[in-house]
């Protein structure tokens, strides 16, 4: 057994062989290889039939659904493969083209569609692409929807129309004003303090979709002072795309160089926001949803969520603010519920996905960006002097590698009973808050290894936290 600060991440960069991951949540691999070993054209055809027939299945009479990719090298191939797997199921498609996640998912319902098909593999590097799963709400379908898609797709269960009853697909590009205008719409967004403001802003978009997105908003907000770097929407990312600081010396330095107000950066599909002050430093992504919150929670008081393996920070703005915070599974859809269910004013996750329901139950840059600057304009201070005023803290992850003997449950159950007399949340592995700390522990769902995440008021202390559990895990087995 070994403990580990990084994952390996080298298949979650391309290296190496081929890989197709088939999750209730969709589909994504790397492009090219053989047949369900990469994500080949027979792979991504199989899959959007099962969703297709999925979606006839559940539907009376005519089934429309919502397409829209990032700018992937292989956006282009795979949203012709699907478009054209939907027809041949008598499906019509609405192709919104060069896209981004929210503003799919704001146009489903906005159509009167059945569904939606996101064509991104978000923060993944070039090679991978992936098939995201909406349903009627515009919504990522649920792990109970998921596995009947697997079981469609696993069976070969499709029945393909014939030819009077093709499906018909139409181009539709009117989203990106239409997503622009809904979010000028929302009650907290503040344009006319934005404009007066007077915001020099740098836009790192990794040349993919938001480098239209994001400057077009920003446009509509009011903000004149625009540096754009690397919003040409060409699939050719300048550097790891997921929104991390040691991929975005290029905006810190942008910044310092122009003496910008901030920088904002997004992940090709445009659902994590990542904010750089004006000193080049970040914002950190964590905090994102802090500061949105904040802000949100000064206008509409109500409940927060975000998952189990966010900064403890959300919870201690929601409570200053006499508000209650509640904490949910780690994944989207698992966040989406929990809000619902304790009628949220505002959640996400700590990667800089902010979900807003008054626009939609979705992670929206775009949304997330119009109330962050909103706030900032309405706070008149910098963009540090505005993290500075959210307290301080600094998440740690680490794991521990397994043999497959161990049983990781009973290990995991066993931490918890030791840690009872402190607070213990089970809803996901277990999460033990000490004092203002806490630490994180979730199972691989692919291989005998525990996650651990721990966070506290700096590196060195989230690390020893983390290192004091692992040792009680060795203990243990």
């Amino acid at each position: 057994m070994r403990s580990s600060l990084h994952e390996d991440d080298r298949a979650k960069k391309g290296y190496g062989t081929m890989t197709l991951i088939k999750s209730i949540s969709g589909i994504r691999g790397t492009i090219g290889g053989k047949v369900n070993e990469g994500l080949t054209p027979v792979d991504a055809t199989k899959f959007a039939a099962a969703y297709g027939t999925w979606l006839k299945n559940r539907n009376n009479g005519k089934v429309t659904v919502v397409i829209g990719r990032d700018a992937r090298l292989s956006g282009e191939m795979i949203s012709n493969l699907v478009s054209s797997t939907l027809i041949g199921l008598g499906i019509d498609v609405v192709d919104l083209g060069l896209s981004t996640t929210p503003t799919v998912e704001i146009a489903v319902p906005m159509e009167k569609a059945q569904g939606g098909i996101i064509l991104t593999a978000s923060h993944n590097p070039k090679q991978w692409n992936a098939l995201k799963l909406l349903n009627e709400k515009g919504e990522f379908i649920s792990g109970y929807d998921g596995k009947e898609v697997l079981e469609i797709a696993e069976n070969d269960a499709y029945d393909f129309a014939e030819v009077d009853n093709l499906g018909v697909i139409s181009m539709n590009d009117t989203y990106l004003s239409k997503h622009i205008e809904s979010i000028l719409n929302l009650e907290l967004v503040n344009k006319e303090a934005i404009a007066n403001a007077n915001f020099s802003v740098v836009v790192d978009a990794v040349n993919s979709s938001g480098g239209i997105f994001v400057p077009a908003l920003l446009d509509a907000l009011g903000v004149k002072n625009v540096t754009k770097l690397y919003c040409e929407p060409t699939g050719h990312f300048p550097h790891n795309p997921e929104p991390l600081p040691e991929h975005l010396t290029d905006l810190s330095d942008k910044i310092r160089e122009t003496k910008a107000d901030l920088g904002i950066t997004v992940d090709p599909d445009v659902d994590r926001l990542a904010l750089v002050c004006e000193d080049g430093s970040m914002f950190g992504e964590e905090y994102t949803l802090v500061a949105v919150a904040d802000y949100v929670l000064s206008k509409t008081p109500g409940s927060t969520v975000s998952n189990l393996s966010s900064t403890r920070a959300l919870r201690d703005v929601t409570e200053a603010a006499g508000q209650s915070y509640f904490a949910s599974a780690v994944g989207e859809v698992n966040v989406v519920a929990k809000m619902k269910a304790e009628n949220a004013v505002i959640g996400g996750e700590g990667n800089g996905g902010v979900i807003y329901p008054a626009s939609h139950y979705g992670r929206d840059s775009l949304v997330g960006i119009a109330l962050f600057l909103s706030h900032l304009a309405e706070k008149q201070m910098s963009v540090t002097e505005l993290k500075n005023s959210y307290p301080s803290y600094t998440i740690s992850k680490n794991k521990i590698e397994l043999t497959p003997s161990i049983d990781v449950d009973n290990v995991l159950a066993s931490i918890a009973e030791k840690y009872a007399h402190k607070e213990v949340d089970t809803t996901d592995g277990v999460k033990i808050y000490i004092g203002k700390e806490w630490v994180h522990l979730r199972k691989s769902n692919t291989e005998p290894i525990i996650r651990i995440y721990s966070e506290s008021q700096d590196l060195s202390a989230a690390n020893e936290l983390a290192e004091r559990i692992i040792s009680e895990i060795k203990a243990l087995i």
